[in-house]
């Protein structure tokens, strides 16, 4: 029973915490302005990263070349679903999918399917060594702050709420807990983690290159978007260095 305590609070401690972070930029009128004025550029450099550097490794890693298919199958099925919603909320307009709607639930799918992942990174390593499972927390933790920053970013600015972003975050972020005790209880393999990083990689790779990055510089001065995007890049490849995150 201590076992599955521990795992729980580590899963806590790795997604809910991050969580937190982005309710106190939600709070802070001057920096809520900042994030949905800049969150386009800076949510694609972080996509982007995350996924090439971060989620694409970890799943060749996992399952060989088969990651690339999957990753490309899953970019594919993000832009057939992205243009379903178009169809379906802008038949009536000729301006085109702008406000980002679909684009946004699926960040938050993708998202889940992530934070699942982890639960089940923090499973597997604290049934090795109890310390490396708080390791793992931690990294998970560091991983998502800039992560949560780029999403609610992205959410303020299509006009969610921010009750409706917190809950829908709150929920994001439980997944780490289900994704820890299902591995726990299951024994979830390495190969349906490696499915499950590819296909949030194709996501976010479709998200960041075929919809943010296009649209970066739409509310700024290109010079300020590419700098934006930038920092979105370096804050998580330096991130990805300092704390690998290998499942």
């Amino acid at each position: 029973m201590n076992d599955i305590v521990n795992i729980v609070l580590l899963a806590l401690l790795g997604s809910v915490v991050a969580l937190i972070v982005g309710v106190v930029f939600l709070s802070v009128k001057k920096w809520t302005k900042v994030l949905s004025s800049y969150s386009v550029p800076f949510a694609a450099g972080v996509l982007l990263t995350v996924a090439m550097l971060g989620l694409l490794p970890e799943s060749i890693h996992l399952i060989d070349h088969k990651g690339f298919l999957v990753a490309l199958l899953s970019f594919l099925g993000a832009y057939l679903f992205e243009n379903l919603c178009c169809d379906l909320h802008h038949h009536d307009h000729g301006s085109g999918c702008k406000d980002h709607q679909g684009s946004a639930w699926m960040v938050m799918v993708g998202d889940m399917i992530h934070h699942l992942v982890d639960g089940v990174a923090i499973t597997a390593s604290y049934l090795v060594n109890p310390g490396l499972g708080l390791v793992t927390a931690v990294s998970n933790l560091l991983h998502e702050v800039p992560h949560e920053i780029g999403d609610f970013g992205i959410l303020l600015k299509i006009g969610w709420k921010r009750g409706k972003i917190f809950g829908v975050n709150l929920v994001s972020a439980l997944m780490t807990v289900v994704g820890a005790v299902l591995t726990y209880y299951l024994n979830v393999s390495g190969v349906v983690v490696g499915y499950l990083l590819a296909m949030v990689a194709g996501m976010f790779l479709y998200l960041g290159a075929s919809d943010f990055l296009p649209h970066a510089d739409e509310e700024l001065e290109k010079s300020k978007a590419v700098g934006v995007m930038l920092l979105g890049v370096i804050l998580m490849y330096l991130v990805l260095l300092v704390v690998p995150h290998e499942h």
